[in-house]
């Protein structure tokens, strides 16, 4: 190991396309302007990034892209605070830094054979569709994959486009809501919080795996839905890259107990939370 290396130092990144989904939620593609970098880098699905925007600082995200795709990488952001703010107004062709890829991953090995249930709620989508892509990429190695998502309002909704394309593959359910009060006249998907219309998804539990992302009040009231229909704790995983800093375990913001959740996750299974301190 080199003892002179800068581990807060970022790779320069050429942004090469931006997105608004929302009023407040951007995705962004970038590159390494290194172009050796960009041909040997890889990640696994489930890691996560630093992006930062110089003369402002940086903030954590996952990546939201496949880990199949060699020519970009993609990251999703809602506009909440100073670098954020900053990093709405970047245009192609600009340069922000990037540092990783960090933490662990889903374990999409283990997933193999399995149904995939994917509930996510408003900006928690991105998590989530690294590995949705994936497991479509790979459709073989998978069986019947559910999608429920939801959010306040449909304006809240991100990645529509993607959900549309899921809908398309063979054997998949994409079940999308919103929030009584929140549709609009012509809104044809479900109305109803994510947990209430996850009960009417159709998956075979005893043999399935489930990603869980959102809002702390979803995850609360889906996780039993979850368990009643026969799914064990073992299987039910979740993403809290939004307790990071550092990255690499030297601040400790995101320690609890014995874990620091960007060495040791961000991805956890239900089973692991449950052996953690309460107020994790």
């Amino acid at each position: 190991m080199n003892n002179n290396v800068n581990i807060y130092k970022p790779d320069l990144m050429e942004v090469i396309e931006t997105t608004q989904h929302t009023i407040d939620v951007k995705s962004v593609k970038i590159r390494f302007r290194d172009e050796e970098k960009q041909k040997n880098f890889s990640f696994n699905v489930g890691q996560f990034g630093l992006y930062s925007v110089f003369g402002y600082g940086e903030s954590t995200f996952n990546i939201c892209s496949s880990s199949n795709w060699k020519d970009h990488l993609e990251f999703c952001f809602r506009k909440t605070g100073r670098v954020t703010e900053a990093m709405w107004e970047i245009v192609p062709g600009e340069t922000i830094g990037f540092r990783g890829a960090y933490g662990n991953a889903y374990p999409m090995k283990e997933w193999e054979g399995k149904d995939l249930v994917f509930v996510g709620g408003g900006i928690a989508m991105p998590p989530i569709r690294c590995a949705i892509w994936y497991a479509l990429e790979n459709r073989e190695k998978y069986g019947k994959i559910t999608i429920v998502y939801g959010a306040r309002t449909v304006g809240d909704l991100v990645f529509r486009t993607d959900l549309a394309k899921w809908a398309e593959f063979p054997n998949v359910d994409v079940l999308q809501t919103v929030d009584p009060g929140g549709e609009t006249p012509e809104w044809n998907g479900k109305i109803g919080f994510v947990p209430t219309i996850l009960k009417e998804a159709k998956f075979d539990a005893p043999n399935a795996a489930a990603l869980v992302v959102g809002p702390p009040i979803m995850i609360k009231f889906s996780l039993p839905v979850l368990a009643e229909a026969g799914m064990d704790d073992a299987n039910i995983f979740t993403s809290l890259e939004n307790r990071m800093k550092c990255g690499v375990g030297k601040c400790g913001r995101c320690n609890c107990g014995p874990v620091y959740v960007c060495k040791e996750g961000p991805v956890f299974s239900l089973r692991q939370m449950k052996q953690l301190p309460d107020d994790f």
